[in-house]
């Protein structure tokens, strides 16, 4: 069972988004730290050297979490690379076939904003002249599929309502929809990855499973 976790982010308004969201999916049974790149070049630059550092020290009941976007790469294959990153530096993933996983690593397929369009509910907490219909619209309808980039769509359906008229401030967004956020609501498949990973290692058995 986890009782600790180092997550490493590529962006401050992840950070911002897991600091107000961890402490009621972690509740009392874990800690954790989030460390912050700059950008996910820069992680996946520093992430081999950060991850040997992890496995000359790392307690049994701690778990790293790596946390990057997709972009434009191809998925499956930047999860593999970053599997081979950690087995190189010594780590069990998750998706390894050791049952006792140090590692897991997590994509956000269409970035931080996609899981706001998959908790929209918590997105009208926060601001509540944004119409309640908008996910219902095909465009947003599956959250890790819309085209074009998602803070730019959020933005886009943001400033007809006055909200970031001057541009989207990622950070305040982050940090104000995600103190409403409610995880066991949001329908983003990526997201739903994210959370399953945590509470399973926060559970009796954490840790102990072995399903990628």
């Amino acid at each position: 069972m986890a009782t600790h976790f180092e997550f490493l982010v590529e962006e401050p308004s992840m950070e911002a988004f897991l600091s107000v969201l961890l402490p009621r999916i972690l509740a009392a049974q874990a800690t954790f730290d989030i460390h912050t790149y700059q950008g996910k070049s820069d992680l996946l630059k520093k992430l081999d050297g950060r991850l040997r550092g992890y496995a000359r020290w790392l307690p049994q009941d701690h778990r790293i979490v790596v946390l990057v976007d997709r972009d434009d790469d191809d998925c499956a294959s930047l999860k593999t690379s970053l599997d081979d990153i950690s087995t190189k530096a010594g780590l069990n993933t998750k998706a390894s076939a050791n049952p006792v996983w140090q590692v897991v690593n997590r994509i956000a397929i269409e970035e931080l904003e996609a899981w706001f369009f998959g908790e929209w509910k918590a997105v009208r907490a926060a601001y509540p002249k944004l119409n309640a219909n908008t996910v219902s619209k095909q465009a947003y309808r599956d959250c890790d599929k819309i085209a074009g980039g998602t803070w730019e769509a959020l933005e886009r359906v943001m400033k007809p309502h006055g909200y970031f008229t001057g541009g989207l401030r990622k950070v305040e967004l982050a940090t104000a929809v995600g103190a409403q956020f409610n995880p066991a609501e949001c329908v983003s498949p990526s997201f739903r990855k994210l959370h399953d990973a945590l509470a399973e290692a926060i559970s009796p058995l954490g840790g102990h499973a072995n399903v990628g």
